[in-house]
């Protein structure tokens, strides 16, 4: 889903240019009119808008009172406003409202360009920001997640439900969706919010220091145990205990974990007696449980004492709208630590990235992001940026040509250039109004494979056929004698008139 940008200006004739320069920058403009609708058009679910362009001077609702409304309604838009005099009192007032820039009418279409470019960049980046000290406080919430795919409103509509009490939550998907995240959305929005948040990657553990890190184990209770360690359990004591890739456990560990769930304590290795925890349990497996639990890999017990609140997340190929949005947030994480000033994504690049399947998720996403940003030798991140990708994605070509090097005193050698085209993807189903020759076609021909595609997608039911033309069927066999195709269709087999003759029409 392209970018959405909101215009709010009262002059029709500078809404239509602006409405035109947002278009090819790439970006899915909406105008309004006045104030009053700017609001309610922000408020409105769909569709989600990530900028507003908003003239200061407009009657009614003006711009600076848009402003004051968007304050009081705690959104984090970026704002970019227009006035026909640039004073600095004017800039001044419309900053500390909380317009992230400003133009002066009538302003360039390159101007504007490069004004869209760095408020979405910097509202990128403080909301990675906002992200990062709401999860480093253990205080992240489904607000802070970066989504507007319909696949996406089950997940937080269960997910909020399930922190309001201390249910146990299974979360299933594929590895790299986010299924972290989510758990710590959870805790965000429950009364645990703000305490330890605690991740124990089950497939990570040696089978024999299972006990010992989820447990914790007293000093000297076997070889090695040079210091006492209180274990997994005790450190979420209050808080949540996240067990990724739960499915990977050994056996004789899920008999300890059972129990410790269901009793509320845990017996270190090695300790005299058990220790009392509260805490919330969150699991997580990229694995269909169900099936290990009839291989003999997964206890059934414990199976339906994880299972009580099962959350399906989607992969990433099932939500591409949150691709845009997550491309960006990783581009301004990326981009200030790597200490690069890149304005945004090119627009083919982003059609290239909404495109691709993402087998390996969010995770491939945000690593492929990271890569391009260092690759990157512009202000843009283009298709260049991503050579592995486009050439996974029908519509793309891969080109290598070579290029002579010509170095003073040596041979003539050669260098390897790589170049990324888009190639146009012909629909095999796509009518042809220009022949080979340039021309347009005469209308009876175009007619004739129109008709005859019709019949063949419908499998000769003529009624069909003659619905979906918006014909009636003795106009469609009166077609079919003056275009010849009776007589074809007849060669072709009787059971394409589906039992239906001309006389019965």
């Amino acid at each position: 889903m392209p970018t959405t940008i909101l215009i709010a200006d009262d002059d029709p004739i500078q809404r239509r240019l602006l409405t035109e320069m947002v278009k090819r920058a790439g970006y899915d403009p909406i105008a309004v009119e006045s104030g009053e609708q700017a609001i309610k058009q922000i408020g409105s679910a769909e569709p989600k808008i990530d900028l507003l362009i908003l003239d200061l001077v407009m009657p009614d609702l003006d711009g600076m009172g848009v402003l004051g409304k968007l304050r009081d309604m705690e959104l984090a838009l970026p704002v970019i406003v227009q006035t026909a005099h640039g004073s600095i009192e004017t800039v001044i007032s419309a900053m500390r409202a909380g317009a992230t820039d400003f133009v002066v009418k009538p302003v360039g279409a390159e101007r504007l360009q490069v004004s869209i470019k760095n408020a979405l960049r910097v509202d990128a980046l403080e909301g990675e920001l906002r992200r990062v000290n709401r999860r480093s406080s253990n205080m992240l919430t489904f607000r802070d997640l970066v989504t507007r795919s319909p696949a996406m409103e089950r997940v937080i509509r269960l997910g909020e439900r399930s922190a309001k009490s201390a249910i146990p939550v299974l979360l299933e998907g594929e590895s790299g969706v986010g299924k972290e995240v989510i758990a710590r959305a959870i805790q965000g929005c429950s009364d645990r919010r703000g305490k330890s948040f605690v991740t124990v990657n089950c497939g990570a553990i040696p089978s024999n220091l299972v006990e010992s890190i989820l447990f914790g184990h007293e000093k000297g209770s076997f070889t090695g145990a040079m210091d006492r360690h209180i274990g997994k359990f005790v450190e979420a004591n209050h808080g949540t205990l996240f067990l990724d890739e739960v499915g990977e456990l050994p056996l004789d560990a899920q008999v300890k974990l059972l129990r410790a769930i269901q009793e509320g304590e845990v017996d270190p290795v090695g300790g005299k007696k058990s220790v009392k925890v509260d805490i919330r349990i969150i699991s997580a497996t990229n694995q269909n449980l169900i099936e290990l639990v009839k291989q003999g890999r997964f206890r059934e017990d414990l199976y339906y004492r994880l299972n009580v609140f099962p959350i399906a997340v989607p992969p990433l190929r099932q939500r591409r709208d949150d691709i845009p949005d997550l491309a960006r947030r990783f581009l301004a994480r990326f981009a200030a630590e790597e200490g690069r000033v890149i304005r945004g994504i090119a627009a083919e690049a982003m059609a290239l990235l909404t495109s691709y399947d993402w087998p390996g998720n969010v995770r491939q996403l945000e690593n492929a992001l990271f890569r391009a940003v260092v690759l990157c030798e512009g202000d843009e991140l283009t298709v260049d940026e991503f050579p592995q990708i486009a050439n996974q994605v029908e519509g793309f070509e891969l080109r290598i040509p070579s290029a002579p090097l010509v170095v003073p005193g040596q041979a003539l050698q050669t260098r390897t250039i790589r170049e990324i085209v888009q190639v146009p993807v012909e629909d095999p189903n796509a009518l042809k109004l220009v022949d080979a020759t340039g021309d347009i076609r005469k209308l009876d021909e175009i007619e004739r494979e129109a008709i005859r595609f019709a019949i063949a997608h419908y499998r000769g039911q003529m009624s069909k056929v003659a619905r979906k033309l918006s014909i009636g069927r003795s106009t469609l066999y009166r077609k079919l004698k003056d275009l010849g195709l009776d007589e074809g269709l007849a060669e072709e087999g009787a059971e394409i008139w589906a039992g239906e003759t001309p006389e019965a029409a």
